[in-house]
C-alpha cells in the first residue's frame, strides 16, 4: 500500500482516505457506549462474552492527536481501523450465496408505473409539496395540523 502525505498551503499535512475520520466525540461515544452496563450486556446476550473496547479508546485518543498536532501516525492508525471494521461490516455482504448479484439493471427498470399507483400518487402529500415547491400550485395551509392549547 503506498503511503499518501501531502502538504496543502497552510502546511497542513493532507492524508490519503482522510475523510474515513470521524469527528472525535464520536469514537468517544462509541467507547463510552461499548463500555456501558448497557453495552455490556447486549454484548454478551448476542456474542455470549463482552468485547474489548479498548480500540474506541485508542481511536478517540489518536483523533485528537490529529486534529491538535497534524500527527500523521495517529491518522493513519485511525483510517486503518476504520478500514478494517468496514471489511468486517461488509463481510456478511460479500460472502452471500443466497442472492446472485445483477450485472446491469433489470429491462423494464424505467417503465411507467401502473396507471392505480399514478392515480394515489397524484394526491399524495409528495406529490402536493413537490408541485408547491416547484411553484405549480400556491403553498396550502392545512389548519387542522396545528395545536392550540388553552
Amino acid at each position: 500500500m503506498t503511503e499518501s502525505v501531502q502538504k496543502n498551503e497552510n502546511d497542513k499535512p493532507k492524508i490519503e482516505d482522510e475523510w474515513l475520520i470521524r469527528p472525535c466525540p464520536v469514537y468517544e461515544e462509541e467507547y463510552k457506549e461499548c463500555t456501558s452496563f448497557r453495552g455490556r450486556f447486549h454484548q454478551y446476550f448476542i456474542f455470549g462474552e463482552t468485547l474489548d473496547c479498548i480500540s474506541w479508546k485508542r481511536d478517540y485518543d489518536n483523533c485528537c492527536r490529529w486534529r491538535e498536532n497534524k500527527d500523521v501516525k495517529s491518522a493513519k492508525e485511525v483510517i486503518e481501523n476504520e478500514k478494517r471494521r468496514r471489511k468486517e461490516r461488509l463481510v456478511p455482504h460479500f460472502s452471500n450465496d443466497v442472492w446472485s448479484r445483477r450485472k446491469s439493471p433489470p429491462e423494464n427498470w424505467n417503465s411507467p408505473l401502473p396507471e392505480h399507483i399514478q392515480k394515489e400518487y397524484e394526491a399524495s402529500y409528495l406529490n402536493i409539496k413537490s408541485k408547491e415547491m416547484r411553484g405549480e400550485i400556491p403553498p396550502q395551509t392545512d389548519l387542522s395540523s396545528y395545536c392550540t392549547l388553552m
